[in-house]
């Protein structure tokens, strides 16, 4: 077990407890890791060589360039992207992109399905689960924070399941998945009724009634169904 991933879990479990604007937990700690995996990309990270050869075999997703670009560290973005330039330029070649079956093409096609942020992440995050679960199998005060709070998105549950079902034993995989049900499940049908509300109030013979919890319920299920997972698109 990681100590400090420990000491994350727990911080962002009560900041969530206490505040239900904080949203799933799970979710805050994923954006914990991804700002600290782009600060470290645009700063410390650059100039060490191997971490240059991963990020020029890797390149960026979308959504991780855009991010790299806002931080406003344009000088450290272009000496990466440089050398990931120079070399997909020799990997490119002089064949046409579009020939099927040609490396070129290949090439482009592995650019536009990795990241070398997402994948980074992807490895933190797993370690990141299998304490979270284990920290709730072994921390009785853990496991009342966990059922405290205030709802887990919908990716994330499945993920902890997932990593509950491979970690844990029979008896505690059910009895972890019945405490992450009691949080998702309530909280799902909440949502729902919020969002019909929300479409309600759209109607004139609804106009007079209050918003109740509603006016936020899009953004909401916006988040509980697609979480804040960044990741290139897969090919179909």
């Amino acid at each position: 077990m990681h100590q400090i991933y420990t000491i994350h879990i727990n911080e962002h479990f009560d900041a969530s407890r206490n505040d239900a604007s904080c949203g799933c937990p799970v979710c805050s700690l994923y954006r914990m890791l991804e700002e600290n995996e782009l600060e470290l990309i645009l700063g410390a990270s650059m100039m060490e060589p191997d971490i240059r050869q991963k990020t020029n075999k890797l390149g960026f997703c979308d959504t991780h360039m855009k991010m790299m670009f806002e931080y406003r560290a344009r000088l450290p973005m272009a000496l990466t992207l440089e050398s990931h330039l120079d070399q997909l330029r020799k990997e490119v070649g002089d064949l046409p992109l579009m020939v099927p079956g040609t490396r070129a093409r290949a090439r482009i096609v592995e650019l536009e399905e990795d990241c070398y942020v997402c994948r980074r992440i992807d490895e933190y995050f797993k370690h990141l689960l299998e304490n979270l679960v284990y920290i709730w199998s072994s921390d009785p005060e853990f496991r009342e924070k966990f059922a405290a709070q205030p709802l887990f998105c919908l990716p994330h549950w499945e993920m902890m399941l997932g990593v509950a079902k491979a970690k844990l034993n029979k008896k505690d995989y059910y009895a972890f998945a019945k405490a992450a049900n009691d949080v998702v499940l309530p909280y799902f049908d909440q949502l729902r009724e919020d969002v019909s509300w929300f479409c309600k109030k759209f109607d004139y013979r609804y106009g007079d009634e209050p918003w109740y919890n509603s006016k936020d319920s899009v953004e909401r299920a916006m988040a509980f169904l697609n979480s804040d997972l960044h990741r290139p698109p897969k090919k179909k």
